[in-house]
């Protein structure tokens, strides 16, 4: 395993129920919804529960080409909600009908989509689902470090001046913008102060940011998928930044950047999970290889609406 927390149970029984709830919910998406006004929220969290999905499968140690086809899905969903959003808020006159901010000045919104940014270039996305990423994020110009991280594949792309969130992005954009032999000792600082400096609270405070503490948020209620500072990759992707002493950080993602690297973590109780060798939409396989039930998952429903 690559997390830490967690042993082989936890994660096979987290990513089993992932796979039977996102199969259920996409199933729903079919048929005539009971209420089309939360549609909107409905399929933005079946974004983020995608997501969740996927990280965890980082987190348990699966290889990288299995979580890559995951990423179209987050998309999928997300431009699923923009448009019943625009058709829910102008039937009712709403001035937004979602439970989230679509602003980079809000720090959820903006660490979602730096952590997504982050994951196309570590996945090597191809162009197509890279634009389509791209769209959904917009506001070019209006961060100066997103913009760096951009500019890197995207040329042509307007930097910004203003750093929307100095903390704790300040420090990275001063690990880029110095450059040289210093950069290798500054990724280590972003990253040791990542989390910390993460920290709001009331409205500000990030959606994931309390998962696995063992007194707010607890392993047992299931809501933890790994504390990955994925925008410390999205600088090395894009600007080559040496981080061979960053590997053995709790926080960074480094297999994401060239897979076997970082630290591997033996199971510390004897695994109760489900087989996940055997999973397709929560029902046996007779041994089929995990990548079918994934696909399966994937590619069983593309309804658009």
């Amino acid at each position: 395993m690559r997390s830490s927390i967690g042993g082989a149970g936890y994660w096979n029984a987290r990513i089993s129920k992932d796979g039977e709830w996102i199969a259920k919910a996409r199933k729903l998406l079919e048929g005539k919804s009971d209420n089309p006004t939360y549609d909107p929220q409905f399929t933005f969290d079946l974004s983020k529960d995608t997501l969740r999905m996927l990280l965890r499968c980082y987190s348990r140690g699966d290889v990288l080409s299995e979580l890559a086809p995951l990423f179209p899905n987050i998309l999928e969903m997300w431009e699923l909600s923009n448009r019943l959003a625009v058709e829910v808020c102008d039937k009712h006159g709403l001035a937004t009908c979602r439970n989230w901010v679509f602003d980079l000045s809000n720090l959820n919104h903006y660490q979602w989509c730096f952590g997504l940014i982050g994951l196309a270039l570590a996945l090597e996305v191809p162009d197509v689902h890279w634009q389509r990423l791209l769209a959904l994020v917009g506001q070019e110009g209006e961060d100066v470090l997103l913009d760096k991280v951009v500019a890197c594949r995207q040329s042509g792309r307007r930097i910004g001046s203003a750093l929307l969130h100095d903390r704790p992005y300040g420090r990275l954009l001063t690990c880029l913008e110095l450059g040289g032999d210093q950069q290798a000792r500054l990724l280590r600082d972003f990253l040791d102060h990542w989390y910390p400096e993460l920290a709001r609270t009331g409205k500000q405070r990030l959606w994931w940011y309390d998962y696995g503490d063992p007194v707010k948020h607890p392993l047992e209620k299931g809501s933890y998928f790994g504390r990955w500072c994925i925008e410390a990759v999205a600088a090395v992707k894009s600007f080559g930044i040496d981080d061979t002493d960053c590997l053995d950080h709790p926080y960074y993602p480094g297999d994401l950047v060239q897979d076997g690297r970082s630290p591997r973590y033996s199971d510390p109780v004897p695994a109760t999970g489900t087989d996940m060798s055997r999973i397709e939409f929560g029902s046996a396989t007779h041994g089929r290889p995990a990548r079918n039930w994934l696909s399966r998952l994937l590619l069983g429903s593309d309804r658009r609406r």
